[in-house]
């Protein structure tokens, strides 16, 4: 199916036709779960790109307005929700836009102070009420449950990456990461902490963006940045709320997706793929 400008302006002549004549453009970096487009200069409209994700806006319309009222940073703000029709078979939905750039390696203060700025939102996300929330499932790829539900997709990464990576020490990491449980009661988790979820203004921390993989369980998923973005003198800062158990968890959220994208035909991917192994063993290799 191909979600277009052409789909997204027919969309909305129909079902809001108050934003009609709005100009309609992809944004520049659109995510592969959800199709993302402005609509005039305050509004983003996002398309699920299969039925898989249609429970990501489903979740978003219903809790980030809640979430939003005891959260210190903007975050996604639904405004309408769109139905399905003929020619896209999933509910979409127009959201907020909040101003300012993806994060990356150049445009904030400093990484240490970044990462202490992730801290202090998860410490405030972690702290709201869960009440009838959707703990973790196939709706937010088990986001929030322990990093072992993905024990046999690291299994077979490993056996196909033998000839590369040093298996045995790797295996022995990932041994050591997921020997604890979140033994507290479940928090809310964003689920997807990454740069291109991160705003930033000024040099620092501005917004968070993109919950559909939202829920309650183990916050540990939501610290995987510290291998896969920051370098060791960075990490404290990032862990100063949580224990060293829920950081190794979190280094196995890390491992996971470092090893499942390590051949990626996206060189982007692949190449930050190779980059969260090397932290992750130098890192190993520093403490024996």
């Amino acid at each position: 199916m191909n979600i277009d400008v052409k789909m997204v302006d027919k969309l909305i002549q129909e079902q809001f036709p108050k934003w009609n004549g709005l100009l309609i453009k992809p944004v520049i970096q659109s995510g592969h779960d959800n199709r993302t487009f402005h609509l005039g200069d305050s509004m983003l409209v996002r398309m699920p790109s299969g039925p898989e994700y249609v429970a990501q806006i489903e979740k978003e319309n219903k809790w980030l307005p809640l979430l939003a009222k005891n959260i210190s940073l903007p975050i996604t703000k639904p405004i309408a929700l769109g139905k399905p029709d003929r020619e896209y078979p999933y509910p979409w939905a127009i959201n907020e836009y909040l101003p300012g750039e993806t994060a990356n390696t150049t445009n904030f203060r400093s990484l240490e102070s970044f990462a202490g700025e992730i801290a202090e939102f998860l410490k405030e996300l972690q702290t709201l009420d869960t009440t009838n929330a959707p703990t973790a499932g196939e709706h937010n790829f088990y986001r929030g449950a322990h990093p072992s539900v993905y024990q046999e997709e690291v299994n077979e990464s490993l056996r196909d990456l033998k000839e590369i990576l040093p298996v045995k020490d790797i295996e022995t990491i990932w041994e050591e990461s997921i020997n604890s449980v979140w033994k507290k009661e479940p928090v809310w988790i964003h689920g997807d902490i990454a740069p291109g979820n991160l705003l930033v203004n000024d040099g620092q921390l501005s917004g968070v963006i993109d919950f559909g993989i939202m829920g309650v369980g183990d916050p540990a998923c939501d610290y995987a940045m510290a291998w896969t973005f920051f370098n060791i003198d960075c990490r404290a800062s990032l862990f100063k709320y949580i224990d060293e158990d829920t950081q190794k968890r979190a280094r196995a959220w890390a491992l996971w997706k470092a090893l499942i994208t390590y051949r990626s035909e996206n060189k982007a991917i692949s190449d930050n793929a190779k980059a969260t192994i090397n932290e992750i063993m130098e890192e190993y290799y520093a403490t024996r």
